[in-house]
This record gives C-alpha cells, sequence and structure tokens, in this order.
C-alpha cells in the first residue's frame, strides 16, 4: 500500500446532509486504503447520523489530538469539536448554534492544514444565511479560506469527469459581476488555472477563456469588454507562455471543453461556469424521484493549503431522511488525494 495521506473532512452544517454523506462514503470500499481520513466535527452529530442512514455497525472515535486517530475501516475517527447540543438541533433547519458549529469546523480544518497536521482539507457544504446569523459574515467557504490563510489571488475552480471551469467572479451580483471583468483580474485567473491543471498532473495545459457578451460581444456589437478587457489579458497570459485562446463564446465553449478541446475553461462569472458542470454532474430520475448522481467537486485555487469540496448545498429537505447522495464528496476526497499526493511529490 502507498503512503496514506491525512485528509481533514469538515462535517459541514449539523444541520444538513453533511453527516449523512460522510458516513456514507467512510463505509465504502476503498476509502481508508487509499487515505487516513478524519472527520473534523461532533461525534455525537456522527453518532445521529449513523442511525439515520443505518451504518450502526460503524464505531465513531472521539478524539482532539491527530495521535489519537486509528484510521481503520469500521471505525470514524472524529476531530470532535463538542459545540451542538443534539437535542436542541432541528435536522433542515437553519440555526445560529449550527452556523457557528460549521463555521468553527472549517477554522479547526484550515488550522490543521496550515500546521501541517492534515495533507489536505475537504469541506460538506455550510449554510450561507446559517453562518451569518451565527456573526460570520462571508458568502461561502471560499472567502473564509482566502482571509484566514491570507490569500489574496484566489478563484474557485469546479470539476466534473473532463469538464473543468475557473471563474473570475463568484458570489456576486451580476452587475457587479460584469463590472469585476478587468484584464488584470482575467490574467490572474488564467495563472491559477494554467498552475491548477499543471497540479493535476496536465503538462501543458490548454485553457479556453469564455467571452461575457453573447457571441463574445461580436467585435463590440453587443459590448466591449471582451475587446478592452479579455482579449489584453488572454494576449499577456500567452506571453507569458501560457495555452490560452479565446474569447470563446459562452455558449461553445463548454461544449468544446467536454470533447476534449481544451483541458480547463475561465468563467467570466458564477453562473456561468456553474450552469454547466451542474448539467452534466447532476442527474435526475423522474420515474424513481431521485438523483441518480449528484457529481463534480469545488476546489479553491491559489491557496497555500488544498481545499476541495462537494458541489452541492445542504438540502435540508432532504436532511434526516438517509437518502442523500454521497457521489460528489467522493469525488472530493479523490481530488484531495491527488492533489496531496502531486504536492508531496513536488516537496
Amino acid at each position: 500500500m502507498s503512503e496514506r495521506l491525512i485528509i481533514g473532512i469538515t462535517m459541514g452544517d449539523p444541520a444538513s446532509i453533511g453527516p449523512e454523506i460522510t458516513a456514507k462514503v467512510l463505509d465504502g470500499p476503498g476509502i481508508y486504503d487509499k487515505c487516513k481520513p478524519l472527520i473534523i466535527g461532533d461525534a455525537a452529530v456522527m453518532e445521529k447520523a449513523l442511525e439515520i442512514v443505518q451504518k450502526t455497525h460503524l464505531k465513531i472515535n472521539p478524539i482532539n489530538d491527530i495521535n489519537a486517530a486509528l484510521f481503520e475501516q469500521g471505525t470514524i475517527d472524529v476531530y470532535d469539536l463538542g459545540l451542538v447540543d443534539v437535542s436542541k438541533l432541528e435536522l433542515g433547519r437553519v440555526s445560529p448554534m449550527a452556523g457557528e458549529a460549521a463555521f468553527q469546523y472549517v477554522k479547526k480544518a484550515i488550522e490543521l492544514a496550515l500546521a501541517g497536521e492534515v495533507d489536505a482539507t475537504v469541506t460538506n457544504a455550510l449554510n450561507k444565511e446559517a453562518i451569518n446569523i451565527a456573526g460570520h459574515h462571508y458568502s461561502g467557504h471560499t472567502e473564509i479560506y482566502a482571509e484566514l490563510t491570507g490569500t489574496d489571488k484566489f478563484t474557485m475552480m469546479l470539476a466534473h469527469e473532463n469538464l473543468r471551469v475557473v471563474h473570475v467572479s463568484t458570489h456576486v451580483s451580476l452587475r457587479e459581476a460584469c463590472d469585476r471583468v478587468k484584464k488584470e483580474r482575467v490574467l490572474d485567473v488564467i495563472r491559477i488555472a494554467d498552475q491548477a491543471c499543471k497540479n493535476l498532473g496536465i503538462g501543458q495545459p490548454k485553457i479556453a477563456v469564455a467571452g461575457l457578451n453573447p457571441h463574445s460581444g461580436e467585435n463590440g456589437l453587443f459590448g466591449k469588454e471582451e475587446i478592452d478587457e479579455i482579449i489584453p489579458a488572454i494576449e499577456a497570459a500567452v506571453g507569458e507562455g501560457i495555452h490560452a485562446e479565446g474569447p470563446i463564446p459562452p455558449d461553445t465553449v463548454f461544449s468544446k471543453a467536454r470533447g476534449g478541446w481544451y483541458d480547463i475553461v475561465v468563467a467570466m462569472y458564477h453562473d456561468q461556469g456553474h450552469i454547466p458542470l451542474k448539467v452534466v454532474g447532476f442527474v435526475y430520475d423522474k420515474e424513481a424521484s431521485k438523483w441518480d448522481a449528484v457529481a463534480g467537486v469545488n476546489i479553491t485555487l491559489g491557496l497555500p493549503i488544498i481545499r476541495t469540496s462537494v458541489d452541492h448545498g445542504t438540502a435540508f429537505d432532504q436532511a434526516g431522511k438517509g437518502i442523500a447522495n454521497e457521489l460528489s464528496l467522493e469525488n472530493a476526497i479523490e481530488y484531495g488525494i491527488l492533489l496531496a499526493k502531486n504536492k508531496k511529490m513536488e516537496e
């Protein structure tokens, strides 16, 4: 067996599906052959999750020192922060208690990674409303990681199979997103995308840069952002030896990337990148009235530590029912392992 690296996995909002899908993944075949999973959360909440998903044959090992972890199949090691009163926890409901706990899980994961005690971090979903009413005013994981690691230049990457997308902006209004399409920011994201592909083992990445406007502006007929900001950024990147092409019309660029023309797409704003990724990654079975797959990974790029995440929300409507799909978490762990191994090799 090759060296198993420690992967710190946050439990997510304790009122969400996070604990449930975590239990499902850790009961799956092969996970402990690939890594040493460490759950960062509340042991009592994980105990409750085992009952919900009918995995009571698993044991919880509460610890507050990584050296006490067993990392053995059949036992879930939980770095226990003891923040949740399970008797007061309402599954599927927004609450300050759950929001505070979810934030602290992330904070602890970052601390452990910065200290070198875990090799990568993987996050389950948190609820933005819950963390904000708990007093932590962030728009999501990406911004928390950036601030707590002191990172200025960062972006979100979504990945599913061979489709990878990075974003010039994410959690801002569409009006503000248009205003954020500036040469320096686009160039920074192209650079980050290039390095991300190399970190994944792609030697000479081919980067597609999407336009902002329909038909990439049609030579200024539908907008001038391509002419004034995006093309100069692409030219600068090419001058640095980066294989970047564009601006490519947004309505075709993702099909081309899916077809293997490009290794990664630079999207100009949140929904431009998220919609195509989720169309291919989220598969709903209408006849069975269930999700066959909720796949895809969210990765924060530009950080000094590794962070991958599920590409879905807290799914409060499914919490407590034991039906949530764990595939995205499984994908996120796989990406975390890959990135951690490549980072070790580089070191």
